[in-house]
This record gives structure tokens, sequence and C-alpha cells, in this order.
């Protein structure tokens, strides 16, 4: 599971969900003085707790796993997302029923409601409104980009912003290949020619992260995704492909970010 991928719609109906829990504890009427000793919660008065509040808490669970989840899970032939959607609406409309027939209704009818119908919303608008869509837990910024080819697990490597960097093919404490930076007093060697394929000659690679999460498709210009890119982990743009990057994962897997709008570069 990866919380990173959690979005600002996810923090809503995560907090929804609390309140809701909160508000189950509470009286089911209004009451004064002695007289609230006897009045019960949702949990004691079982019909309303179990059928109206639990299904709620239920599927705001369902749903969150269901995001933080690499791929979408089914059951009986719904995603968990989906299942999470229906059950936080008929906790609504139940307690919304149970709000009409009481007489006097109580601090976990109010409350109540008022999670209930937060929830729907936040679990219905997320996939819809882009405010929502944004990342909940923002991925810290590297320091500076890595070079295309270093080593992952050491410093200077990939996904190890911010280090000392070693000139890709040079071993430590020894002199650089050819490429690398000079030092003081060395003759800089002249440049290169044009480049004749791969990355543009100006191009440098950079980390980035994407809003949402987005499918990054393979090299050979196969229509299946070789991967999905998550909100709040960065990546390594090691090339432009048109209107695209060619992306880098921590796995070492190369693919095409076709949608780069709104990407996040460190």
């Amino acid at each position: 599971m990866n919380i990173r991928s959690l979005t600002r719609g996810d923090g809503v109906v995560i907090g929804a969900a609390v309140l809701l829990f909160i508000a189950s504890f509470l009286n089911t009427s209004d009451c004064s003085g002695s007289v609230c000793d006897a009045v019960p919660n949702t949990w004691e008065f079982s019909p309303m707790g179990w059928g109206g509040y639990f299904p709620g808490v239920v599927g705001a669970a369902l749903i969150v796993v269901n995001r933080a989840l690499p791929q979408p899970r089914k059951v009986a032939g719904l995603d968990l997302g989906q299942l999470g959607l229906t059950l936080t609406a008929a906790s609504a409309w139940v307690i919304l029923m149970w709000m009409f027939e009481a007489e006097e209704a109580g601090s976990a009818l109010i409350l109540g409601l008022i999670a209930a119908l937060l929830l729907v919303a936040a679990a219905f608008a997320t996939p819809l409104v882009p405010a929502l869509q944004a990342a909940l837990i923002s991925a810290p910024r590297p320091q500076a980009p890595q070079p295309y080819g270093a080593q992952p697990g050491v410093p200077g490597g990939y996904g190890y912003p911010g280090a000392q960097q070693q000139p890709y093919g040079a071993q430590p404490g020894q002199p650089q290949p050819y490429g690398g930076q000079p030092q003081a007093g060395q003759p800089q060697p002249a440049p290169a020619g044009p480049q004749t394929g791969g990355a543009p000659a100006d191009f440098t690679p950079f980390w980035f992260a994407v809003p949402v999460a987005r499918p990054l498709y393979g090299e050979d210009g196969s229509p299946t995704p070789i991967a999905e890119l998550a909100p709040g982990t960065w990546y390594l743009a090691v090339e432009q492909r048109g209107q695209g990057l060619v992306a880098q994962t921590q796995d070492g897997r190369r693919g095409v970010l076709q949608d780069t709008s709104g990407i996040q570069r460190g």
C-alpha cells in the first residue's frame, strides 16, 4: 500500500468517517438531567448502529484502502471503491430515515447525519473535482536531479537526491572519465558534436512527481501500461519524447508518460 497515493478527497473521507464513528456513541434522543442516563447510543440501539453507522465507517475504509492499493481489488464483481461508495450512500440514507422518525433527534443523529452526508459528498466528488484530487501527502522535494544511469542504493545513485554526484561510469577515487567536470587547472575538453538520436542536446534529466495516478506506457508504443506513476513519489525524466517524457521508476523500468500536465518538477 502507498499512502502517498491518497488525495485530499480521501482525507475528507477519513475525517468524515472519524466524525461518524464518534457520533455513534452519543445519545440518540434529546434529553436533560437524569433522563440522559436512560437514553441509549446507537450501538445499544443496535438497528441504528449496525444498520446506519457501521456501513458508513466500513465504506470509508474500503474507499481509502482501494486508493492506496497499487491495483484495484474486486469483490463480487465490484471494486472496493464502488462497494465503499454504495455503503456510504446506504449509511446516509438510513440515518436520514431515523432522523425523520425520531421525535426529538439527539446529537448522535444530528452529528451522524452531517458526517454521513459529508462522507458521501467527498466520496462522489473526489473523481470530479480537481482540487480534491491533489495529493494528501506531498513528496519531499529533492535538492538536485540525479544523472541518468547512476547505480541505485549508493550515495549519488538513483533515488538518493541531493548527494555528491559521480559522473556516469566513474569509479570513486579515480580520475573522471571523458565528459566529467574538469578540475581546476585542467583544460576543458572540446564539446561533442550534435547528438543524432535519443534526448535533445539541451535536455537535462530532472525529477518530477505527478498530481494524480497516471499510466506509464512502453517505449515500443504498446497501448498496455507497464506501470503506474503514483502521486507523492519522485520519478526521473530521462528523455523528451514528443509531448511526453521517458521516465524511469525506482525499480529501473523505463516508459513513456504521455500526460505531463500539472507535473511537479524537482
